[in-house]
């Protein structure tokens, strides 16, 4: 019988955090199950498009914390 994997167990996969017989196992489990193959395959995506996000501050939030640093007399870093 193959244990049941978690969606925790994936990400343990995905980021190396698995003991060689947990690695052995999970990968067994995804060649048998098409389910927890199709959710690997949308974390690694899901993933990927994370790692290509680019968080930038808008103008107004720059604007907010610099007029908050002149207010306080800490406007030089």
């Amino acid at each position: 019988m193959i244990k049941p994997f978690t969606p925790n167990d994936l990400i343990r996969y995905i980021y190396q955090e698995m003991s060689e017989v947990e690695q052995e196992l999970f990968v067994q489990a995804l060649h048998s199950d098409d389910s927890l193959m199709q959710e690997y395959v949308e974390m690694l995506s899901t993933i990927e498009q994370m790692d290509q996000i680019q968080l930038q501050p808008s103008e107004k939030v720059v604007q907010a914390i610099k007029s908050r640093a002149q207010s306080t007399g800490l406007e030089r870093v």
